[in-house]
């Protein structure tokens, strides 16, 4: 549980802190929270010879709705996330999904630029974020780049940044009218990672048939997953619970998780069928209220 040897650098600004990757190359790690990282540092799990902390670099800590965007900073934390009236109001699947993480101490210094940069498919936001479409921004020596997030995640903890890259800020899409998203979460205790949990995005047309959704899974495949055959299902239909348990089944068909101390594949199977049929409800029941 002790760290292997590190040598520690401490970044002022962006522009310093991407300078030092780009010196240190890929021994280096950065570190905002420290959520994900420390732990595997001390399994030894990762064993960089360099870390730049990034936590005094000004600038990445906001949450502001501009322009038809909720961009939030790279270095909010997890309770700013859970605290802030506009998300609350706004974007309750992030309240879902901060208020899951942990506990009230790790989420106090805990990142959700970190949580998303560590590419674990069993982090929370990474589902959240490709059930709303979002897009994060990257910072290197080239400049800044926007990706997707349906391109963001490669393999378990691989994403598409490069070693001298940083992400600065997510950008997610303003909800529009008739709305409404939800993100549960089946844990085996309180703030342990997810058995399997479901990030749902619902919107409505006028008539009340479902014109966009969006569906992401925690901890059930390689990488971060996206129910495609789910959502597509869903398009242009009228909500019922039919329609939601075909989607449900998709959705669970879609996952390859694996065996392991929390439970067999059949059964991480059957608990995303059941996380994304409640989620679709609780989706919908908050898509009605907006209107």
């Amino acid at each position: 549980m002790i760290p292997g040897p590190f040598r520690y650098r401490r970044a002022e600004s962006l522009d310093e802190a991407i300078g030092l990757l780009a010196q240190l190359g890929t021994d280096a790690k950065v570190l905002s929270g420290g959520q994900s990282l420390i732990p595997m540092m001390k399994f030894r799990l990762a064993e960089p010879s360099y870390i730049v902390d990034i936590n005094r670099v000004p600038g990445l800590d906001f949450i502001e709705e501009r322009d038809g965007v909720l961009r939030i900073g790279a270095l909010v934390r997890e309770s700013a996330l859970e605290r802030s009236a506009l998300v609350r109001a706004r974007y309750p699947i992030l309240h879902d999904t901060a208020e899951v993480i942990a506990d009230p101490l790790v989420r106090n210094l805990a990142t959700v630029g970190g949580n998303l940069a560590h590419g674990d498919p069993a982090n929370d936001h990474p589902a959240t974020m490709l059930a709303l479409r979002a897009q994060v921004v990257a910072r290197g020596p080239s400049g800044e780049r926007v990706i997707s997030i349906d391109d963001f995640f490669v393999d378990t903890f691989v994403t598409v940044l490069q070693p001298d890259e940083i992400l600065t800020e997510i950008r997610i899409p303003a909800p529009p009218p008739r709305s409404g998203g939800a993100y549960l979460k089946f844990e085996r205790k309180v703030g342990d990672y997810a058995i399997a949990a479901a990030a749902v995005f619902l919107a409505l047309d006028e008539a009340g048939r479902i014109a966009q959704a969006g569906i992401g899974l925690t901890n059930l495949a390689y990488k971060p997953l996206r129910a495609v055959d789910a959502e597509r299902v869903l398009i242009g239909q009228t909500p019922s619970e039919e329609l939601f348990r075909q989607a449900a089944e998709l959705a669970a068909q879609a996952t390859d998780p694996v065996s392991d101390l929390r439970g067999p594949a059949e059964y991480k199977r059957a608990v995303a069928r059941t996380m994304t049929l409640r989620a679709l409800r609780r989706a919908l029941e908050r898509a009605r209220a907006s209107a």
